[in-house]
C-alpha cells in the first residue's frame, strides 16, 4: 500500500503497576488484565487526546478522516479501539480500526460517539493468548456492541500473545478494503507558491536541499529551489 502514510507514535514512559511500579513505555497504567482492573486505566484519556491531536494534524493537512485508520497491538490496540469510537462527532468517522491481541480498556469511561456506530472494526486475537485471554476479545465486542457498534468482527488464530503471518494477511486485506487507492482522496502536494516561508523551509529540508538553501533570504528563492527540485523529480 505505497499510497498509505504510516504514523507510529511512541507511548510515554511512565510507572506501570503490573511492572512492579517500574517505568516503561505505556499508554496508560495497567493494574491487571481482569475486567475490574481495566476500569480506571489512569492516563488513557491523555493518550486518547494525543491520538486525537495527531488525527487532527493530518486532517488539517488535507487528509479526510474517512481515509484514516487506527491500529495497534495489545495496549496499542486497546487505545485504538478506545479512541477511534470516541472522536468528537460523526464528521470525524474513521475508515476503520484494527485491534491486534487487544481489548476495550477503561470500559467505565467509554461512550460511543453518535454517528460512529458502523465504523469497521477487525479484532484479531490468539486463541491461546495467556496474557490477554481470548475471552477478553469476546467481552470487548459485547461491551462495544452494547453501546451501539454494528460492524465488529473477531478473528481467532492458534497463537499466544504475538503476531503471525496469516493474521497479518487478514490485516492487509482489511486495510485494502477500507483504504482502497483512490487518487481523489489522497492529499495533494501544495504548490510552492502557496506555501509560507516556514512551509517552504520544511519542504526543502525534507527534500534534502538544506545545503542549497544556505544564504537564501527571499521567499522567491525558496520557491524557485523547490519548484526546480519538483520538476527534476518528474523528469
Amino acid at each position: 500500500m505505497p499510497y498509505v502514510k504510516f504514523i507510529l507514535p511512541t507511548a510515554p514512559t511512565q510507572p506501570v503497576t503490573m511492572n512492579m511500579g517500574m517505568a516503561m513505555p505505556s499508554w496508560y497504567d495497567i493494574v491487571g488484565l481482569d475486567e475490574r482492573s481495566n476500569e480506571k486505566c489512569n492516563g488513557i484519556l491523555q493518550s486518547r487526546d494525543r491520538i486525537r491531536s495527531i488525527l487532527k494534524q493530518e486532517h488539517d493537512r488535507g487528509l479526510p478522516y474517512s481515509r484514516v485508520a487506527l491500529a495497534g497491538f495489545s495496549q496499542g490496540g486497546a487505545l485504538s479501539l478506545f479512541t477511534g469510537l470516541q472522536l468528537e462527532d460523526a464528521s470525524q468517522k474513521l475508515a476503520g480500526i484494527l485491534v491486534l491481541s487487544g481489548y476495550l480498556a477503561g470500559a467505565s469511561q467509554f461512550t460511543l460517539t453518535r454517528g460512529l456506530e458502523d465504523t469497521p472494526i477487525l479484532h484479531c486475537h490468539g486463541s491461546m493468548d495467556p496474557l490477554v485471554r481470548f475471552q477478553m476479545a469476546n467481552k470487548s465486542k459485547e461491551l462495544v456492541t452494547s453501546k451501539g457498534a454494528t460492524n465488529y468482527s473477531i478473528k481467532s488464530y492458534p497463537m499466544q500473545h504475538t503476531v503471525i503471518a496469516p493474521e497479518l494477511q487478514d490485516a492487509l486485506k482489511f486495510f485494502q478494503t477500507i483504504l482502497p487507492p483512490v487518487d481523489s482522496a489522497c492529499v495533494k502536494a501544495k504548490n510552492p507558491t502557496e506555501m509560507s516561508i516556514k512551509e517552504l523551509k520544511e519542504a526543502i529540508r525534507r527534500a534534502g536541499l538544506g545545503n542549497k538553501a544556505v544564504g537564501m533570504m527571499e521567499k522567491s528563492e525558496f520557491v524557485k529551489l523547490l519548484q526546480e527540485h519538483q520538476n527534476n523529480s518528474k523528469n
